[in-house]
């Protein structure tokens, strides 16, 4: 046989066997799971070219463990109207109970309870025991199936960590209906504006003005270490987004109202439930918004829009 023709036979060899591996690996392995080699594989591809992987920030708050801590032995009362004590324990990577903790705006433990329809929030903290539990007196008021949060910082590893676990309650479930965006929110008689954007992988400012009888406040008290405190949370999967002040109470320039500021990162684009708890005559207040984070790539096309001149699609420069 001629050299030409062998190598024709031998190129065509190739794509045979490459055919019958490309059919039977997709009949072996799961679309998800070659979506997620796809995916790594991309990541890697558009690296810095040396040698570092792209990040992006972590949506915490989705798993009963992190960093081989964990969250156990999760109980409340079962039911709507029920007397008792919401209950967990954490343990560390060597499975001890969790005992040393660094203290994080003024508290070792912050506990976040919010329904799965982001309604029913509170913001509480439970008392610590010798073996890593912790306990607080509870009654729950409405009925659906409710997401916990542990928030902590331990001495061993002295960074975050967000721990999350679920409690079904009986009784009559009455739903929220579903929440559109919404920047304005009224706590009593007092009111609340969020202004500024949550743009993905990108860290954003987030400025809260609070008014009472529509007139600006100036009489915020500190509360958690900041004239506010504020959670955020992704709708859908309610993944938790650590938060940060701009400012504390008695640093020489931070106010005590009207405005109170906070930086932000939103790992992906869509909505977020926004819980913002500040303080006045020592009762604290809690001002729910919902804002939808937009990709960057959105929130430059929005402001190469406006920079440009009205008609002309070009820079007014």
């Amino acid at each position: 046989m001629k050299a030409p023709a062998r190598l024709g036979l031998y190129g065509f060899g190739l794509v045979a066997v490459f055919a019958v591996c490309f059919f039977g690996a997709r009949a072996i392995i799961p679309d998800t799971a070659a979506a997620s080699w796809t995916e790594r594989a991309a990541a890697s591809a558009h690296g810095t070219g040396h040698g570092e992987e792209m990040s992006a920030p972590v949506m915490s708050g989705l798993s009963t463990t992190q960093d081989g801590y964990q969250l156990v032995d999760l109980s409340a009362p079962s039911a709507v109207g029920q007397d008792g004590t919401l209950s967990f324990r954490l343990t560390g990577p060597d499975g001890l109970g969790v005992t040393g903790y660094e203290v994080s705006h003024e508290k070792e433990l912050h506990l976040v309870v919010v329904r799965t329809d982001g309604a029913r929030f509170r913001h509480v903290h439970p008392v610590a025991g010798t073996d890593g539990s912790w306990t607080i007196p509870w009654r729950w008021e409405a009925a659906g199936s409710y997401r916990i949060y542990a928030d902590f910082v331990p001495t061993d590893l002295g960074r975050q960590v967000t721990l999350t676990g679920s409690l079904p309650v009986a009784g009559d479930f009455v739903p929220r209906p579903p929440v559109a965006d919404a920047a304005t929110a009224v706590v009593g008689d007092h009111g609340v504006t969020v202004t500024g954007s949550l743009v993905a992988g990108v860290e954003s400012a987030l400025s809260f003005d609070i008014s009472h009888d529509g007139r600006p406040v100036t009489n915020l008290e500190p509360y958690l270490g900041a004239f506010g405190h504020l959670v955020a949370l992704r709708e859908g999967d309610l993944g938790y987004l650590h938060v940060h002040p701009i400012g504390v109470p008695g640093d020489g320039s931070t106010q005590s109202g009207p405005r109170v500021e906070f930086l932000a990162t939103a790992p992906t684009a869509g909505k977020y439930l926004l819980y913002l708890d500040f303080q006045i005559d020592g009762q604290v207040r809690t001002a729910e918004f919902v804002v939808t984070a937009v990709s960057a790539t959105a929130a430059d096309h929005s402001a190469a829009l406006s920079t440009s001149e009205p008609g002309t699609g070009h820079s007014g420069h």
